[in-house]
């Protein structure tokens, strides 16, 4: 079974810490916050107005059942009725303007913390992207950004106020009507509180379990379906659906327990208000047979235990949810965090290579030479893959690197492109070492047709114009004739708008490479690399392609990583590796007169 990378965080207590990290995006709006608290503090004034208009309604209608005669005392309550009503159309109308003013602060605060987590995994290293489990990752995002927007909202919109509210009404209650209705009310609060906050801390065990295995059947079911050719291969749908079928039998099981400690809390909570309204409603039916207090006294201390009990009714779950969302906020926030192994310097140049639109250069000065000084590396120390590796590739030549599997071949690639950094050693390009330049400036001169094209799942001529998302239809068009693209496209119904699906499915590998070989073409870079770029093709096709290739290279400094010895018979140089070392190096002719290794690899292909 694939473990997820991700598994979901410990959270034993609050970590304020994370209110810290997204303070910062909030502020830039103080003046729209300022403003939001405003109308909150208005529509706590006012819920808090709306009990006394009901008491002075009761009062009134009481008093008018004794005089029916007073004309003044029929006008009255209608008044106080119309007040009611705009009271509470005023709680409403502060409540939205209240949730639009805050409401645009939080979608601004996720938005851009959204595209600089997105910024970020892209400036993360290749290492990182090869550990990563997607389904787990993408969780994790998307529970960061919701758990911003329910805290802020929840923060703002219910916590906030309700504690404003009960500090307001306790207040009143003790000037009003004695220290005893305060104290049943304040006390009655505090165990709901302390009852709510236990409740959930027993239930979080189970909400937490839910959650991982959430993330575990979601990553299950993403990494089955991206390769749900390798399924097909195999026939190994049972299994996988059996598999995904243990993930969700956990977070079923998770999710009972989970819903039976809700049953607890909620039914705990019920007994709470229930006593706390009982023992308030029992104080104040007294002092109203006492004659103490009004009917109406009895209906705002009826409605004043309502507005405070609803708010708080939702407690165990806000807590909860609070509690979470501080949680994934941290994780979002941790993979901010994460540093890339591999980062530009500081005052990291440029690389500095002549455009080739200058004129007033010579096409000399247009090419880059490469050199390999000396390099080694290894992904784990205890396995070194590239050992004490040097050669150059001149301006304006064709290398080629050929080699058994594993012998470090495509490890060159990468660290040309700069995915890893050397162990020690240098590479450089035009005298200039690539771990002191800028990788953007770096990776922009280099273009590359890799093995196992990856496309998106868009259209066609989308896919090719990637190369240069500037370029014109008539650029991508040339691009597409120079890899010999054009005849298989004209077959296609839908043309230059096919979807080729996700990762390019619906296309075969030879027909993917072709895609990468026309955009690589429209990139127009100054160094070209080709690792296997031939390997999927048919005999005929690649011939086509090889000669776009050469008529492309003519001008450009090529890398070629290759196992057809017969695609790379014209490089100027080639170099062959087993197990990280060079063994041989020469042209064709000069390595077949050798009998060495390139002479067998020859004559096996030929056999």
């Amino acid at each position: 079974m694939r473990p997820s990378s991700y598994p979901e965080q410990e959270v034993s207590t609050i970590n304020w810490q994370a209110f810290k990290l997204i303070l910062p995006y909030l502020f830039e709006y103080k003046k729209r916050i300022a403003f939001a608290m405003l109308c909150l503090i208005f529509t706590k004034i006012a819920s808090v107005y709306l009990p006394f208009i009901l008491k002075d309604i009761v009062d009134t209608l009481d008093a008018n059942s004794i005089d029916k005669q007073s004309s003044a005392l029929i006008i009255v309550p209608l008044g106080l009725v119309a007040a009611y009503g705009m009271v509470r159309l005023s709680i409403v109308v502060f409540a939205e303007i209240r949730d639009t003013l805050f409401g645009r602060v939080t979608e601004r605060a996720i938005r851009r913390i959204g595209l600089k987590v997105f910024r970020h995994l892209h400036s993360l290293d290749l290492d990182f992207h090869l550990n990563r489990q997607t389904g787990g990752l993408s969780r994790d995002i998307d529970r960061g950004t919701t758990g911003i927007n329910f805290l802020m909202r929840f923060m703002v919109f219910n916590i906030v106020p309700t504690l404003l509210e009960i500090v307001m009404v306790v207040t009143i209650l003790f000037v009003k009507y004695g220290i005893w209705f305060a104290v049943v009310t304040l006390s009655s609060i505090i165990t709901y509180i302390a009852y709510s906050i236990f409740a959930t801390e027993l239930r979080t065990r189970y909400v937490r379990a839910a959650n991982k295995a959430d993330s575990s059947s979601n990553t299950r079911a993403i990494d089955s379906l991206l390769n749900y050719e390798t399924v097909k291969y195999f026939t190994n749908e049972e299994f996988e659906a059996k598999a995904y079928d243990e993930q969700l039998s956990t977070w079923e099981q998770a999710k009972i327990k989970n819903r039976l400690s809700l049953f607890a809390l909620n039914g705990g909570q019920a007994l709470i208000i229930a006593v706390a309204m009982t023992a308030m409603l029992a104080l104040a039916a007294n002092e109203v047979a006492a004659g103490a207090m009004t009917l109406g006294d009895f209906v705002l201390i009826n409605a004043f235990m309502m507005q405070l009990f609803m708010p708080l009714n939702f407690l165990g779950f806000v807590y909860r949810e609070i509690k979470g969302s501080l949680a994934n906020i941290e994780n979002l926030f941790g993979l901010l965090a994460k540093t890339p192994k591999v980062q530009d310097v500081a005052g990291a140049v440029a690389l500095s290579l002549t455009e080739q639109g200058d004129s007033t250069r010579s096409q000399m000065d247009n090419q880059a030479s490469i050199v390999f000084d000396n390099i080694r590396f290894a992904y784990n120390a205890k396995r070194p893959i590239i050992k004490s590796i040097s050669f150059n590739v001149n301006a304006g030549e064709k290398v080629a690197v050929v080699g058994q599997s594993g012998s470090g071949k495509s490890t060159l690639v990468k660290l040309l492109f700069r995915f890893y950094d050397v162990d020690s050693g240098a590479i450089k390009i035009n005298q200039q070492d690539i771990s002191q330049v800028s990788q953007q400036s770096l990776r922009t001169h280099i273009g590359i047709v890799p093995q196992d094209t990856v496309l998106f799942n868009d259209s066609l001529f989308n896919n090719v114009q990637y190369g240069c998302p500037t370029a014109s239809k008539e650029e991508v068009l040339k691009a597409i004739e120079l890899a010999h693209l054009s005849e298989f496209i004209a077959s296609l119904p839908e043309g230059l708008e096919t979807v080729v699906g996700e990762r390019g499915l619906k296309l075969s590998g030879g027909e993917k490479q072709r895609v990468a070989i026309a955009r690589t073409i429209l990139k127009n870079p100054q160094i070209l690399v080709f690792d296997e770029a031939t390997s999927s093709l048919d005999s005929h096709s690649e011939q086509a392609i090889l000669t776009a290739i050469n008529e492309v290279a003519k001008s450009r400094t090529s890398l070629v990583i290759a196992h057809r010895l017969s695609t790379i018979i014209d490089s100027d140089n080639i170099i062959v590796m087993s197990h990280g070392e060079i063994v041989e190096q020469g042209n064709h002719q000069q390595l077949l007169a050798l009998e060495g290794q390139y002479s067998k690899m020859w004559q096996l292909q030929q056999s």
